[in-house]
């Protein structure tokens, strides 16, 4: 896949990789924060040429002899994680808890072969390489985390002192913000989505929103989101609303009886949240929060969720193709 995004200064010293494109899966937001002869990463892309795209960049705003060998991770999904091969040797702090996930999610290998050997004419085989495809997994080594924390981390890069917040369980059960204090901008991970609807896996969604709040009582004048186009103070309290009102749909339709699939195709036929991409999504974090609501702490199934939110999208597909 050819990279299709820049890194953009968004402060002194802070830069954002922004892979752009609505309604994608794996595009995540990455980050570099530079001062002095320090660096630090934050995040790394889907797959290793993504992965080469972001460090060249980086490489680049960062200046000659700037090592980059430092990364904090915002959580363990692929898509933040899986280029952390392209720099042997490494720094990897982030969340003990994301050891944890790192268990639950398909493999590099298990992810091509959903890609190419399911079948294509059923709905999961389908979405998989609608949004899968075009990433190429094969040579891709997980690797865990070096060096893991609980609470809070802080760190200097150079002069620019840098706090590491564990906000998880919220998407994951190991989530991290990074927060720069001077530079008044905080990466969000996958705590916060702009423009798509999430898919949250451990939830519950009273977390979420207060890990949005808990941002929000830093002051910072920029958030960079785990995927979509940076954010403001008002856009994200307008998210942290979103999440509340879906937190309060799901446990109305749950005590209504309906199971999480069918609240999700209730709240799209309302249109209840026009405009936001990937709609389909609904299913997985509705169907995270029921799991809570049932008391229910067995792992997530991962692969469930996602073929509940492909046949949302293959019915919603079919729907638009047959319309006169």
């Amino acid at each position: 896949m050819a990279p299709i995004s820049q890194l953009n200064q968004i402060a002194p010293g802070v830069f954002a990789w922004q892979p752009g494109r609505d309604a994608a899966w794996g595009l995540a937001n990455c980050g570099l924060i530079v001062d002095q002869d320090e660096a630090l990463l934050v995040d790394t892309p889907y797959t290793p040429a993504l992965t080469d795209a972001f460090l060249n960049a980086a490489r680049t705003a960062a200046g000659p002899g700037i090592d980059l060998s430092r990364v904090a991770v915002t959580h363990a999904n692929g898509d933040h994680t899986w280029g952390l091969q392209q720099l042997p040797g490494a720094e990897v702090l982030a969340t003990h808890a994301t050891l944890e996930h790192q268990c639950l999610e398909p493999t590099p290998r298990q992810l091509q072969e959903l890609i190419h050997d399911t079948d294509p004419a059923h709905p999961l085989g389908w979405y998989f390489r609608k949004h899968f495809g075009h990433f190429d997994f094969s040579d891709v080594q997980v690797l865990p985390p070096t060096d893991t924390f609980t609470g809070r981390r802080d760190l200097q890069v150079g002069s620019l002192p840098v706090e590491l917040h564990e906000v998880g369980p919220a998407h994951t059960v190991g989530d991290l913000i990074v927060h720069l204090p001077e530079q008044r901008v905080v990466f969000a991970g996958d705590i916060v989505f702009a423009g798509d609807h999430p898919s949250h896996w451990a939830g519950p969604l009273e977390r979420v929103s207060a890990a949005c709040r808990r941002i929000l009582d830093f002051d910072p004048a920029q958030i960079v989101p785990g995927h979509g186009p940076l954010m403001t103070p008002e856009d994200l309290r307008a998210y942290a609303a979103y999440l509340d009102d879906l937190a309060d749909q799901a446990h109305l339709m749950h005590r209504q009886g309906h199971t999480a699939t069918e609240a999700a195709r209730i709240l799209l036929k309302e249109d209840r949240y026009p405009g936001l991409g990937l709609p389909e999504r609904l299913a997985i974090t509705l169907s995270t929060e029921y799991r809570h609501l049932d008391s229910d702490s067995t792992a997530p199934d991962l692969l469930a969720l996602m073929d509940h939110a492909a046949r949302i999208a293959w019915e919603r597909s079919s729907a638009v193709t047959s319309t006169p």
